[in-house]
């Protein structure tokens, strides 16, 4: 079966929206369903997933409405930017850093309410679309990935054909779910910038928050389901503005002691890259050298380190990727367009340090305004375009009397242990 792979931060989802628009023009697909049997996404790429999911009896149509969903997206449909809710939610940060734990009350838990989010959402995205699209065969499954800020894993809700793996690993938990906005919200909640979303479960209620903060793996899910080809769209340029060549550094040493100090808004952009950007292309490399493994050794090198009460593991296979980045830094589209940021919200990213190119960063995740969100599209579609034949080969390769394989190393708990996971502390 084939894959989908969607790991987007923020505003950044944008371009994987261009690019699934490109794919959904190939003529071989056009009037088509989805070529995607399964589906899997984390934080922003979770809202892109569930739209291709619940559309998949019409790839082009789905791809269609993402790019238009992302298109005409305002900032004030992502979160609250007036005068009354930017003072209210700084009075109580300021209350809580002042008096601490002296007054009653939560306490402040996010920098901005996005709230809003959820209505946007709920008014674009057809979620009842995927159990239609699973009973007619066209999906067979759609997973969506979100960290427990309980118990501090990352937690899996899979929506799929009846009888679809489920696995407990270490940090890592799978729950057979309906999806929800609920869940998509939760997927897609900025950490520290969007407030934690509450999920209820037979096994409690518990706040989650962005899924990119704990899943270093994200090809695993798609492959565990049972995918043997991926199709991932990142949003990291390789050449990025914050990778320093050891030419740029050399350059740059004479003047190291007048460097200052990096502001707050760097900092915050170097830990929002190291949540949305570095996952994927990781786990990129560590999929392609397991498969260089299978192929040398065979794929029934695997085991004695198992668990005993596990039953036996599958052998391991070769899962083939196809992964695509922008071919500009979004960043620094983000800085040329800082201005389209309401004025209060500017001013308080600009009150986080100087807004130099890496500081940049940070608004690019948060910039969700139409000029910049398809500038973001039209970048992914000419990416597509650039790799169009590539990528149509590699989707149409199976596209006749595919079979789905076994999964590998899939353990299919019971709900009480299930229970048990998810409810122990970190």
């Amino acid at each position: 079966m084939l894959g989908l792979v969607l790991t987007a931060g923020g505003a950044r989802g944008a371009y994987q929206a261009g690019v699934l628009k490109r794919i959904g023009e190939i003529a071989a697909l056009r009037h088509k369903p989805s070529p995607f049997r399964i589906v899997t996404g984390a934080s922003a790429g979770a809202i892109n997933g569930a739209m291709i999911a619940a559309l998949s009896p019409n790839f082009r149509e789905a791809t269609q409405q993402l790019a238009r969903l992302w298109s005409e997206v305002t900032v004030r449909d992502v979160f609250k930017a007036d005068a009354l809710s930017l003072g209210a939610n700084g009075l109580r940060m300021l209350q809580d850093l002042t008096f601490g734990g002296l007054l009653p009350g939560a306490g402040v838990r996010s920098l901005l309410d996005a709230s809003p989010l959820r209505a946007f959402l709920a008014k674009h995205l057809p979620l009842e679309g995927i159990a239609e699209s699973i009973r007619r065969g066209h999906l067979y499954a759609a997973a969506v990935s979100a960290t427990s800020y309980h118990s501090g894993k990352s937690f899996t809700f899979i929506e799929g054909t009846p009888g679809h793996p489920l696995w407990v690993k270490a940090r890592r938990v799978t729950l057979a779910v309906r999806l929800t906005i609920d869940h998509i919200c939760a997927s897609a909640a900025i950490p520290i910038v969007f407030q934690p979303v509450r999920l209820r479960s037979e096994v409690g209620d518990f706040y989650f928050g962005d899924g990119g903060l704990r899943l270093v793996t994200p090809f695993s899910p798609a492959i565990r389901l049972g995918a043997t080809r991926v199709f991932a769209v990142g949003i990291r340029c390789p050449r990025s503005a914050d990778d320093l060549s050891q030419t740029e550094l050399i350059t740059r040493r004479d003047e190291e002691p007048k460097m200052p100090p990096p502001p707050l808004s760097q900092i915050c952009g170097v830990f929002f890259n190291a949540i949305f950007l570095d996952h994927l292309d990781t786990d990129l490399d560590h999929l392609k050298r397991m498969n260089e493994l299978v192929r040398r050794y065979g794929g029934g090198a695997v085991t004695s380190t198992q668990e005993t009460d596990r039953p036996a593991m599958e052998p391991m296979r070769v899962v083939t990727p196809l992964a695509i980045n922008p071919s500009e830094d979004l960043a620094i589209v983000a800085k040329a367009l800082a201005h389209k940021m309401p004025r209060l919200v500017r001013y308080l990213m600009d009150g986080l340090g100087t807004p130099d190119a890496q500081s940049a960063d940070l608004m690019s995740y948060l910039l969700f305004d139409s000029a910049y969100t398809r500038a973001l599209i039209d970048i992914g579609y000419r990416d597509a375009a650039a790799r169009i034949d590539e990528i149509e080969a590699f989707l149409l390769a199976d596209a006749v009397g595919a079979v789905a394989p076994r999964p590998v190393s899939v353990l299919k708990p019971r709900t009480s242990r299930v229970a048990s996971e998810s409810s122990r502390p970190a």
